[in-house]
């Protein structure tokens, strides 16, 4: 008597293994009685349809709804606080984000970090951002944004700046007047509050820039499957959702207390071996001002892998052990059955791409009824 095949159920039956963007599939021992249940007439207990379509190997994760480039912005100067901008609220350039003694510290725009008093006969990248800002601020009339001198024409437009401020007209600027950032910044939260002691190195507020993006972690030997760059769909809060892209793949993610993989903590010999490294992976949304739900929601995104389209598909659990080797499905017609062997392709989203030159678009293949 011919030996029957036996379904492969889900991973108790089938190993899908990811080796350079493609699968593995090896047939485990099956029990004598496993994956058998047949309805009278030898006929399956249920049946799915092939299908022909895109089938996609793209894979889903959790992520958190976020902002970008979180950071401490430390006091720059001595004093006590008597008001600090407040949670959820932005800052724009020229906008105050606390202030000292009275006296507002404002944003500027500029990559280079507010680390030294800024006056006339200075030179370098901090000096041509100041003449930037300046000039974007409508005080700057004639300057070089180019030239990297604090020239007396910066002196000038300076005095301008602090004029419409009313602050005293000195022509210089220092670290208790002003903190660059690379935008406009959002208050996330507050490391101090009014009537502290503001000590220069010491948090005032913790700020990120207003662009949203989606945050989740991944295990370091998954992280091929995002690729920065590639196009994903974010399922929001709601029911709604929004596409965007994989901004960044890597580094630790910024919760990990004991620094992540390669910072001394965690993941490797001696450190709890059993924790797998993760890496951050950050996604920039295509229309990031449509973004309206809350700081730290929760949301899925779908990261679209590789799309093999117009193929013939059947569900993974369709698929039968060969017992002469290799992998088949039951083809049902006409209250028959019948086996047809298949070669295997891509799989994706509980579906494994075949191909067999008995096998069509609609026919009626055999599941188990789990």
């Amino acid at each position: 008597m011919r030996k029957r095949a036996k379904w492969l159920l889900g991973s108790l039956a089938a190993v899908l293994a990811v080796s350079g963007g493609g699968y593995a599939v090896t047939a485990q021992p099956q029990r004598g009685d496993g994956g058998q249940e047949r309805r009278a007439g030898g006929l399956p207990p249920a049946t799915a349809p092939v299908q022909r379509g895109d089938l996609s190997s793209g894979l889903q994760v959790e992520g958190t709804l976020g902002y970008a480039r979180e950071r401490k912005l430390n006091a720059g100067g001595p004093g006590v606080l008597t008001w600090v901008a407040g949670e959820g609220s932005a800052v724009e350039r020229d906008g105050k984000l606390y202030e000292v003694n009275g006296r507002p510290v404002r944003l500027l725009y500029g990559a280079t970090p507010m680390y030294r008093q800024l006056k006339a006969g200075d030179k370098g990248e901090d000096v041509k951002q100041l003449k930037r800002n300046l000039l974007a601020l409508g005080y700057g009339t004639g300057l070089d944004p180019e030239d990297p001198l604090f020239t007396a024409g910066t002196t000038t437009a300076v005095k301008r700046w602090q004029k419409a401020h009313r602050a005293a007209e000195t022509g210089e600027v220092g670290k208790e007047d002003v903190a660059f950032a690379s935008g406009p910044q959002r208050v996330r939260g507050k490391d101090a509050a009014v009537g502290d002691e503001s000590v220069p190195g010491k948090p005032v507020l913790t700020v990120t820039g207003t662009e949203r993006i989606v945050r989740f972690q991944m295990d370091a030997a998954k992280a091929s499957a995002a690729k920065a760059g590639e196009p994903v769909t974010v399922r929001l809060p709601g029911g709604g959702s929004a596409t965007g892209r994989i901004d960044s793949v890597g580094g630790a993610p910024p919760d990990d207390k004991n620094g992540g993989a390669g910072a001394g903590g965690g993941g490797g010999a001696g450190g709890g071996g059993d924790k797998k490294a993760k890496v951050e992976v950050a996604v920039a949304f295509d229309k990031p001002a449509e973004i309206t739900a809350p700081d730290q929601s929760p949301v899925t995104v779908a990261l679209t892998g590789e799309t093999r389209r117009g193929v013939l598909s059947v569900p993974v659990n369709a698929l039968l052990a060969l017992a002469g080797g290799g992998f088949g499905v039951q083809v049902v017609e006409h209250g028959r059955v019948r086996e047809v062997r298949v070669e295997l392709g891509m799989f994706g989203n509980g579906r494994v791409e075949v191909t067999g030159d008995a096998l069509k678009e609609g026919m009626q293949v055999g599941i188990p009824k789990l």
